[in-house]
C-alpha cells in the first residue's frame, strides 16, 4: 500500500505543480487521417530518386496507407537496390539486442543488409552501387530507442561516401515534452549517441537536422541532407501510431510509458517482456506487497523474456498511463526509486543502467534516496542549455 500511496501523492503533486509552471496550451490528438507524412508525399521526393540507385532503412512502420514504402516505390519502377534494417529486423520480430542477420526479403527478392549487432553502420562496399539512403521509420522520441542511433550511422555513412540521404519525416509521439538527463558524454554508446535529454521532443527528420548542423557527425563532417516534412503536425500533438513502432511497444500505453519504464532495462525489474503487456507492468519475483501479478512467456519479440515461467509480483501501470502519464509532460520517476526501496538489493542495476540514464548520477540519486523532485530539478539547467540548440533546427510549430 505504501507504494501506492506515495504514487497517488506524487501524482497529485506533480499535476498541480505542472498546472502551475505551464500556461494553457492547445493540444490536440491526431491520428494518421489528420495528416500527411514525409513518405505520403510522394511527389515531393519522387523526382529526387529518378535515374538513382536507392537504399531504403526501414521496417514494419515504414508504410504509405497500408502498403509498405518498399512495395510502393518498385511499382513506380524506383531502382532499389537493397534494404538496411535496424533492431528488430525488416519485419520486426526480432527481440530487443538479438543479432539480426542479413538476408533476402522474400516478397520483393531485396537484398536485407542488417544494421544491428556487429555491422551497425553501411561500409564504403555496401554503398558502392548507391547512389541515395532514403530513412523511413517511425520513432517513439526516446533517446536509448535505437533507431536515432541507425539513422545517425547512416548519415555518418552518406557524409563519407558522398551519399546524398533523404529523410521521410513522420510525427513523434512523444514530441510534446522535453524532460530526463542529458547524456554524459562517458556513456555514448548505441543507447544514446548525441548530448540531448532522454525525451528530446523533436521528430527524427528534425533530429537528423540537428545531428548534421551541429556536427555530431565522424569528424565533424556534414552529409548532403534532405528532410520531407509532415503536413498537419505540430509539437503540441499526441499522434496516435497507427501501427506498432517495434514488438514491445504494442499501444499508446506503452509509448507513454516508455520514457519511463525503458529506464528498468538496466535493471532486475521486468517491464512485462514476454506479456500481453509489455513496457505497461513492472515486476519482481521477490516483490512482497505488490497489487498484481504475472508470468512472463516466451512471445513474438520476446524469445527469452526475463524471469521466464516465474511470477512476478508488482504493478499495473496502464490506467496510470491513460490518466496521468501521457499528459504529465515529464518523466516519471517514482516507480524507479519507488521498486529499488522495496527490493533494496544490491544487484538492483546492472551495467546498462547508465547507458540507458545516460549519466552515472541517476542511479547514485536513486540509491542516496534523493526525493523525485530534487532529481527532476538536478537535470534542468542542462535542459536549457539544450533547447536553444533543438529550436534552431524545428520543423513544426513548438510549444515552447
Amino acid at each position: 500500500m505504501m507504494i501506492k500511496k506515495a504514487l497517488l501523492l506524487t501524482t497529485c503533486y506533480l499535476f498541480f505543480a505542472t498546472c502551475i509552471a505551464q500556461p494553457y496550451q492547445e493540444t490536440k490528438i491526431l491520428y494518421e487521417k489528420d495528416i500527411q507524412t514525409g513518405a505520403a508525399q510522394i511527389n515531393k521526393y519522387l523526382p529526387l530518386l529518378a535515374g538513382k540507385r536507392v537504399a531504403i532503412i526501414a521496417n514494419p512502420t515504414s508504410l504509405i496507407n497500408k502498403t509498405h514504402l518498399v512495395d510502393t516505390l518498385l511499382s513506380l519502377k524506383v531502382n532499389i537496390k537493397k534494404i538496411f534494417s535496424p533492431e528488430h529486423g525488416f519485419r520486426g520480430v526480432a527481440d530487443a539486442g538479438e543479432t539480426v542477420h542479413s538476408d533476402k526479403d522474400k516478397k520483393t527478392g531485396l537484398p536485407i543488409i542488417s544494421l544491428y549487432g556487429k555491422h551497425m553502420k553501411p561500409t564504403k562496399e555496401d554503398l558502392l552501387d548507391v547512389d541515395l539512403i532514403v530513412y523511413d521509420i517511425q520513432d517513439v522520441g526516446v533517446r536509448f530507442y535505437t533507431y536515432i542511433s541507425t539513422m545517425s550511422n547512416c548519415m555518418d555513412a552518406a557524409a563519407e561516401n558522398k551519399k546524398t540521404f533523404i529523410v521521410l519525416d513522420r510525427p513523434n509521439p512523444n514530441g510534446y515534452y522535453i524532460d530526463g538527463p542529458v547524456l554524459d558524454p562517458t556513456f555514448k554508446s548505441f543507447l544514446g549517441m548525441h548530448p540531448v535529454p532522454l525525451v528530446y521532443g523533436m521528430t527524427y527528420g528534425e533530429y537528423a537536422k540537428m545531428v548534421n548542423g551541429e556536427g555530431w557527425l565522424s569528424n565533424k563532417a556534414t552529409c548532403d541532407l534532405k528532410v520531407i516534412p509532415v503536413v498537419n503536425y505540430t509539437h503540441f500533438d499526441m499522434y496516435q501510431l497507427p501501427v506498432k513502432p517495434s514488438p514491445n511497444l504494442p499501444n499508446m500505453k506503452a509509448v507513454y510509458l516508455y520514457p519511463a519504464l525503458g529506464l528498468f532495462e538496466g535493471s532486475i525489474v521486468s517491464v512485462g517482456r514476454g506479456t500481453d503487456f509489455p513496457f505497461q507492468v513492472i515486476g519482481h519475483p521477490d516483490i512482497k506487497n505488490g497489487d498484481f501479478s504475472f508470468t512472463p512467456h516466451p512471445t513474438e519479440g520476446a524469445k527469452a523474456p526475463k524471469y521466464n515461467g516465474v511470477v512476478c509480483y508488482g504493478h499495473d501501470l496502464r490506467d496510470f498511463a491513460d490518466t496521468y502519464i501521457k499528459d504529465s509532460k515529464q518523466l516519471y520517476i517514482l516507480w524507479l526509486s519507488g521498486m529499488y526501496k522495496q527490493l533494496k538489493r544490491d544487484d538492483f542495476f546492472d551495467e546498462n543502467f547508465n547507458f540507458h540514464a545516460g549519466n552515472a548520477k541517476l542511479q547514485d540519486q536513486i540509491k542516496q534516496g534523493i526525493p523525485e523532485t530534487k532529481i527532476q530539478l538536478s537535470w534542468q539547467d542542462d535542459i536549457k542549455k539544450f533547447k536553444p540548440i533543438r529550436k534552431k533546427y524545428l520543423l513544426y510549430r513548438d510549444f515552447e
